[in-house]
């Protein structure tokens, strides 16, 4: 059932005196969608639907539920605001579209049905069609006021500006406006209240105005309607006032009344009444297939980064902070690390921290560092493990473009510090991927259509500054990071990128033409359907798999073979196999990145291969078995050169010593002016001792072009391994929830039937007792009278209504139909649980029959 459907459901032979009994009205499909909107009437569960009423009128629930209308609902709802308590659908649609109507605003007139059934929807709207009411809380917030304009720049009534004024002064103002003197102040305001909304009369007496009070009326028409005066205002001020077209509110400050600015207005509550959602069009458009390949591309970088970031901290990250998160300087450096501007990097570390693959590793010198869960990650192939990070960056609440701005307490945010989950920001990518999605294949949009389009379905709150727009922050970080990651190329959503939302494009919500032929007509461009809701969990699962499938055959496949060259280079065009790809990081230094790597081979990292454990034969058989050009002779003579050298000097602890059987190697050492921080003597022909720790011994004879070795007390070569440093296991960050979740189907189906069942036993109508407090009251009745009373019950078939306190001490009202009573229990069908229950006789507080014609 559409919506405008269920805006004309609410005219039953009698209408509803309260929003309750309005929601008694609606059948549960209706109730259901009332309770999606607005999933915070949930928990805890309502006893009936007279608590549901209150509680959807209270003000945190009713503010909720305004922040999430779009404008045209918003504006509608500001507009009954305005209007008469209760105000009919005629009053409403000339305060939308002016007093033509649908003759001179077709679009908002057409419109407005469906604004209305949603605000209706949403229990923020309640009545027929001739007697609409805004709930009260609603109404308080949304009409004028002067310490809170309405966002309609409408100010009070000519009732509401006069109430504290004089009779006399009433009075006086009749008579000057050309109208008879009354015998009362009540009927006073009411004759200068239909002069004002009188559009003849009224026209006829703004003909005699001077153009002066013309002008001051027209500056304060759209408002705000408050303007000061003098203690003896000009002659065009002065005939205004006389009139009562302005009146005074304090001493000074006088206001347009409400009547007379819609007369100014032509009846119109809004300047511009936005019915349809800004058009997001297509700003420029690539060949899908580029659009993939460029993201693929991207896609590729990103896996790249985030395992050279989590190497590059393979042996313990930075130190965390005391207050949580790493220091600028270590954000500098990690940015220096992976070529990449700071905001760049920390958006890499904290979709690290969200995939769950970095972690602080918990020790007394808490350090950051990968988690088991990464080693894990890289055994992946390449498509799922993009897809994991990707979902990741999805749904998280962490902001990484907050990272170097300032906490309400002007505290600097840290990357992956406190103080960076926004609960929109999983809404707003969704939302800004799924514009995207709606347009062509290939097509990407403008920043400044998408922040319309933003603004328009969430509008800004009008005592909030633009300044403050998170939504509009999140958008563009949203654009720029879906680039980053893959997500988008060249600003056009990618095919991996449509099925990460788990929608295909001709399944998404139209929010822009295809073509030039495609428009939609103007009037019916609001019936678009609305936008689709995050994916569940499972859901998010099964588009991850669909996602890393299309991904999968534009990605690179890994190579097992390098381009050795004779300037002691090796090229690799294109991603390498792991372990090609840790053997050359330790045998040589990363040149260049890009597409192809080039990887520098020079004595240190030769030396670094040796001091791993490989020998000069290992290292000539890898090249060989992985290089399609030939190893280069210099290349060849380099390693050799290393091994040769290499071991030849032993460091060993004493403090330190220095041995060799080369003693005239040594006697070189001693003269050289370069050892002297050393402070090296000889104990031997072949040994020197030294005043140093051995790993700063190594440091220094390295520094002299050296190529030492540790060895270990029995004398063997010690081989140098890095420690890969991992934290213990850690879950992902949760996402911090914008409020409580959407009910799933299955536990609305339970909510709906506790609550109408807990609304039957609290109105089913009782036989009169003088056992009740008072009405609606549960019965009391003694123990003889209740068991006295559920036995005639079971023998006549005939339900009661019952109080009853549970074992936590809970008291509730039930309507139960007694099948037998024995050992102190009553056995029962329960109308309220809509199942049979047993209960103890001494917790039901008293019984009572319901009426004949609820039985």
């Amino acid at each position: 059932m559409s919506p405008e459907e269920r805006s004309h459901q609410e005219a039953p032979a009698t209408a509803p005196r309260s929003l309750a009994e309005s929601l008694r009205t609606r059948d549960d499909a209706s109730l259901s969608a009332l309770l999606r909107a607005r999933p915070d009437l949930v928990v805890p569960l309502p006893t009936d639907l007279t608590q549901l009423a209150g509680r959807a009128a209270t003000r945190a629930s009713v503010v909720r539920a305004l922040e999430r209308l779009d404008r045209f609902a918003l504006g509608t709802a500001e507009a009954l605001a305005v209007a008469g308590d209760p105000a009919s659908y005629d009053e409403l649609l000339g305060l939308m579209a002016g007093d033509g109507g649908p003759e001179t605003d077709p679009v908002t007139a057409e419109a407005l049905p469906h604004a209305l059934a949603t605000l209706r929807e949403q229990a923020l709207v309640w009545g027929g069609d001739d007697r609409l009411r805004l709930v009260r809380t609603a109404r308080e917030l949304l009409a004028p006021s002067p310490q809170h304009p309405s966002p309609t720049g409408l100010g009070p009534t000519v009732a509401e500006a006069t109430s504290g004024m004089s009779p006399g002064r009433v009075q006086e103002i009749l008579a000057t406006a050309g109208l008879p003197t009354t015998a009362d102040a009540v009927s006073a305001v009411g004759s200068l209240t239909a002069l004002f909304t009188g559009r003849a009369r009224m026209s006829t007496l703004l003909t005699t105005a001077p153009a002066e009070s013309l002008e001051v009326l027209s500056r304060l028409v759209w408002g705000p309607p408050y303007g000061q005066v003098t203690a003896d205002p000009a002659p065009h001020l002065r005939w205004l006032l006389d009139r009562g077209l302005l009146l005074p509110t304090a001493p000074g400050t006088v206001t347009l009344p409400r009547e007379v600015a819609l007369h100014l207005r032509s009846g119109r509550a809004h300047r511009h009444t936005e019915p349809l959602p800004p058009v997001v069009e297509a700003a420029a458009t690539h060949a899908p297939g580029t659009v993939d390949a460029t993201a693929a591309g991207q896609a590729y970088t990103a896996l790249a980064t985030v395992a050279e970031l989590l190497k590059d901290w393979d042996e313990g990250g930075p130190a965390v902070l005391r207050a949580g998160g790493l220091s600028v300087r270590d954000l500098k450096r990690t940015a220096v690390a992976l070529d990449a501007s700071e905001p760049v990097a920390a958006f890499w570390v904290e979709l690290a921290y969200a995939a769950g693959l970095l972690a602080s590793d918990g020790e007394p010198d808490e350090r950051y560092a990968a988690t088991p869960a990464y080693d894990e990650w890289l055994e992946l192939p390449a498509a799922e493990r993009w897809s994991r990070l990707a979902t990741a960056w999805l749904t998280a609440t962490r902001t990484a473009g907050l990272v170097g701005g300032r906490d309400a307490k002007d505290r600097t945010l840290s990357a992956l510090g406190p103080g960076l989950d926004r609960s929109p920001a999983p809404e707003v990518r969704h939302r800004v991927l799924t514009l995207l999605a709606g347009l062509p294949e290939g097509a990407s949009a403008g920043l400044d259509a998408i922040l319309a389009r933003l603004r328009w379905e969430r509008p800004l709150r009008g005592d909030r500054p633009a300044a403050d727009d998170l939504r509009a922050r999140l958008a563009r970080w949203t654009l720029s990071e879906a680039e980053l990651l893959g997500v988008t190329g060249r600003g056009a959503l990618s095919a991996h990128g449509r099925a990460l939302l788990g929608e295909h494009p001709e399944h998404l919500p139209a929010v822009g033409p295809a073509g030039p032929g495609d428009k939609l007509p103007v009037h019916r461009q609001h019936h678009r359907p609305a936008p689709p809701e995050p994916l569940t969990a499972e859901g998010r699962a099964a588009a991850a798999v669909h996602a890393a499938r299309l991904l999968a055959p534009l990605l690179p496949e890994p190579l097992d073979h390098v381009l050795l060259q004779a300037d002691l280079t090796a090229v690799a065009p294109g991603p390498l196999m792991r372990p090609l790809a840790d053997t050359l990081d330790v045998l040589a230094d990363v040149e260049s990145k890009g597409g192809a790597t080039v990887y520098r081979f020079t004595p240190a990292s030769v030396r670094r291969a040796l001091d791993a454990g490989r020998t000069a034969s290992d290292l000539h058989a890898f090249l060989a078995a992985h290089s399609r050009t030939p190893v280069p002779q210099p290349l060849a003579y380099l390693i050799d050169d290393v091994a040769r050298r290499h071991g030849q000097l032993r460091v060993g602890a004493a403090s330190a010593y220095l041995r060799c059987d080369d003693e005239a190697l040594l006697t070189e050492i001693l003269a050289d002016k370069r050892a002297a921080p050393l402070r090296l003597r000889r104990l031997a022909p072949t040994v020197l001792a030294a005043r140093t720790d051995p790993a700063a011994l190594l440091e220094g004879l390295r520094a002299m072009g050296l190529a030492p070795a540790a060895e270990s007390a029995e004398g063997d070569i010690l081989i140098a391994r890095a420690h890969a440093h991992r934290s213990p296991p850690r879950t992902p960050p949760e996402p911090v929830p914008d409020g409580p979740p959407v009910p799933d189907a299955a536990l609305l189906t339970a909510a709906l039937r506790a609550i109408r069942a807990g609304d039957l036993a609290s109105t089913a109508p009782r036989k009169p007792t003088g056992s009740s407090s008072g009405e609606g009251d549960p019965p009391r009745t003694t123990a003889a009278e209740t068991l006295a009373t559920v036995q005639a019950a079971v023998l006549t078939g005939e339900s009661l209504w019952i109080g009853y306190v549970n074992a936590e001490g809970s008291a509730s009202q039930r309507v139960i139909a007694p099948i037998r009573v024995e050992g102190g229990f009553v056995t029962a069908y329960d109308h309220t649980a809509d199942e049979v229950r047993t209960y103890p006789l001494h917790r039901i507080t008293g019984v009572a029959e319901l009426a004949d014609e609820a039985t």
